[in-house]
């Protein structure tokens, strides 16, 4: 809500506020800029009529009085559960799991987390993981050329062909079609 009057004091920070003006009236003496947006904000002014009318309904409550057999129930229950067994192991499991809010799993779910990605992909990172060394790419005529080079058979038939001079030929070789 926008404030009519020229304060100095918006309607968020005068929420923030109402806990002092609502318990400390020294506060709101000190403070006369949030009465001043009180007077020109009827949402603030509402809230705090509000919370004015919740405290003087609890300090109007007052608490039952607990039965006369309620000590004594008490003893009894614990009594009770100190003779029962212990839970085993997996009773508590369940039932921290299952009452947790996990703030205690949080540790040990981070530490199996981080095992898990030092034992799968961290080996590739501190250099354990020994895997073929990726292929160069080349061209087809460097992976001719090393087929070449690695047969004897073709290199002798290639120079059995350039040794031989054309038919009708005078010796020099001429291109055939």
């Amino acid at each position: 809500m926008k404030n009519t009057l020229n304060s100095k004091i918006d309607c968020g920070t005068c929420r923030k506020h109402l806990p002092e003006l609502l318990l400390d009236d020294a506060y709101a003496a000190e403070q006369p800029e949030f009465a001043e947006h009180m007077l020109g904000c009827e949402g603030c002014a509402a809230e705090l009529a509000e919370l004015r009318a919740t405290f003087a309904l609890l300090d109007g409550w007052t608490a039952p009085e607990p039965t006369p057999y309620f000590d004594a129930k008490v003893q009894v229950r614990l009594r009770e559960e100190l003779a029962a067994a212990p839970e085993g192991l997996w009773e508590r499991m369940r039932s921290f799991v299952l009452f947790s809010t996990g703030r205690g799993l949080r540790p040990m779910m981070a530490g199996a987390l981080a095992l898990v990605m030092l034992a799968s992909g961290g080996g590739v990172l501190i250099g354990l993981h020994q895997g073929p060394a990726p292929a160069a790419a080349t061209s087809p005529t460097v992976n001719d050329l090393r087929i070449l080079d690695r047969n004897a058979q073709a290199l002798q038939q290639m120079d059995q062909l350039l040794s031989e001079p054309a038919a009708g030929d005078d010796g020099a070789t001429q291109p055939t079609t």
